[in-house]
């Protein structure tokens, strides 16, 4: 008989319990879960390296490219771009927030390598438009000279899905699919106006219906792979589709289906 055993007899108490893993296995739920706060967040924490080697944490204003980069504008006169431009090593804080503990709510840390836009190239034209897309107001300043985009690129993460909901992500985990990317990428343009111009009936029961939010003019401001992007005024949503979308006639059909659920659930049971 071991010696733990016998402890546990001589003192009368229960066998001890095996302990528990803090980090759960990944599943989709999580992933799902962690593509949310990513997609949806308008800012968060980023923690870059000072001089000194000290972490400096500071607010920042966000989007997401295509395939779900975080994207941000800083100046030069701000700590955190120096402290990019010496050591592009980051960390970015997402948390949804709401009533009560804030801890019981959803956040996620993001492990990040950042990495400066160049403003004249493709890859600058559709950062910016991407941008200003969810940030309408940083129009005021994005050109200025001393104002940057930085893509950050992500290279792991841990999700806090509220308590006893740990998880450890991988890139692949919160980025789209490359080829989807490519594929949806150069039609973003003209899928958003035509949903906003043709279809803002089917927009407004896609967020006042399947996402619950209040009523008003919502407008689409981005859509990739994975979801469509939402706003109204200050608030944004985020519209997950039901599974990755890859060409323009997988895009239509999604959209349409969306939009059936949406008047059927108002429509109510009959």
């Amino acid at each position: 008989m071991g010696q733990d055993s016998s402890r546990d007899q001589i003192s009368g108490g229960e066998p001890a319990k095996p302990a528990v893993a803090p980090i759960r296995p990944t599943d989709d739920g999580a992933r799902l879960l962690a593509r949310g706060l990513l997609r949806s967040a308008r800012s968060g924490a980023l923690a870059t390296l000072s001089p000194d080697g000290h972490p400096a944490a500071s607010l920042v204003s966000l989007a997401t490219d295509s395939d779900g980069t975080p994207l941000i504008l800083i100046s030069a006169l701000s700590g955190h771009t120096g402290n990019l431009q010496a050591d592009p090593r980051a960390s970015l804080l997402l948390a949804s927030g709401g009533k009560g503990d804030p801890l019981a709510h959803p956040r996620i840390t993001l492990k990040l390598r950042a990495r400066q836009i160049l403003r004249e190239t493709a890859e600058g034209e559709r950062i910016r438009r991407r941008f200003l897309a969810r940030q309408p107001k940083a129009a005021l300043y994005a050109d200025f000279g001393d104002f940057s985009f930085f893509a950050l690129q992500i290279e792991g993460a841990s999700l806090n899905g509220g308590f006893g909901r740990a998880y450890e992500l991988a890139p692949a985990d919160l980025m789209s699919q490359a080829a989807h990317v490519a594929a949806l990428a150069p039609i973003e343009d003209g899928a958003v106006a035509h949903m906003n111009e043709d279809h803002a009936d089917a927009v407004r029961l896609y967020a006042t219906v399947l996402l619950k939010a209040r009523d008003g003019a919502w407008r689409v401001t981005g859509l990739d792979p994975d979801g469509l992007d939402l706003a109204l005024g200050d608030s944004a949503l985020r519209l997950p589709f039901p599974e990755s979308i890859g060409d323009s006639a997988s895009l239509r059909r999604a959209l349409a289906a969306l939009a059936r659920q949406a008047r059927d659930d108002a429509a109510g049971p009959g």
